[in-house]
């Protein structure tokens, strides 16, 4: 059986050959090739593809982790795919503290009209072996308690949309996240129950981390009562709290162009 390979497309810092910008986006190579999120702009992962020898146009499947900007801002790349993503990644929304707006640019009329939209809230297996997990369950007394978004009706947006991917490989769960505004640690949980897998093998992507904190600590401290084996902090996680975490769990940077393979799945 093939390994699960993960490549990345974009992530916050560059790598010797691969361009960066602020936005992630994943290639999942295991049973399915799925592309998870689509960083800022359809330019630079058009490039980072061509470097890395990778033909887009061969995805079949793309998945959204939720509606924000950095996530979706390449979908222009992309038409007539299966694109699954949570109902409210269509939001509008902006930041509290400027009032710009972050949301995806296009409605959910002008995707739904480029591509093959399946939108839930409820998890969906993709297949034997991937999860897309929907809405994740606020279930930790420490994560996802305040927000810096706003709806345009003015209401917090604590981003319910957020979600990730789980995938069953023989050395356990590989959880996936773009930026876990919903907490990593919920989103673990919830990777776990939707697989029904106990033994989780990697964490990786945006936890949303800000600081050298509490809830860093916090998520550090329910990691290892996890036994969790590897946890990768990339993108919207800060420097300090990646520097925390790197106390207990030791990782590399994610750079654009990183190829993780992760055992036989």
């Amino acid at each position: 059986m093939q390994k699960l390979k993960l490549t990345v497309l974009n992530d916050n810092v560059a790598g010797r050959w691969c361009r960066a910008e602020h936005g992630l986006s994943f290639l999942i190579e295991a049973d399915q090739t799925v592309l998870f999120d689509t960083s800022s702009s359809s330019d630079l992962i058009a490039y980072n593809a061509q470097i890395l020898n990778i033909d887009l146009q061969q995805i079949d499947t793309i998945v959204l982790s939720h509606g924000h900007d950095d996530h979706t801002g390449g979908l222009m790349l992309f038409e007539g795919q299966k694109l699954i993503c949570h109902p409210d990644t269509f939001l509008k929304r902006h930041r509290k503290s400027n009032h710009t707006e972050l949301g995806i640019k296009w409605t959910e009329d002008e995707i739904r009209s480029r591509f093959n939209l399946q939108t839930s809230s409820k998890p969906i297996k993709l297949s034997e072996q991937i999860y897309f997990l929907g809405e994740i369950p606020r279930l930790t007394d420490f994560e996802s308690k305040n927000t810096a978004f706003q709806k345009f009706d003015g209401t917090e947006d604590f981003v319910m949309d957020d979600s990730g991917l789980a995938i069953a490989t023989s050395k356990g769960l590989v959880v996936i996240s773009g930026c876990a505004h919903s907490g990593i640690c919920n989103m673990t949980v919830h990777a776990m129950n939707v697989s029904g897998i106990e033994k989780v093998h990697m964490v990786i992507g945006g936890f949303h981390l800000q600081n050298d904190d509490d809830v860093t600590q916090k998520t550090i401290d329910w990691m290892k009562s996890m036994q969790v084996e590897q946890v990768i902090p990339s993108h919207c996680t800060s420097f300090s709290a990646q520097a925390l975490i790197s106390k207990s769990f030791r990782f590399s940077t994610v750079k654009s162009g990183n190829i993780i393979e992760i055992g036989e799945i």
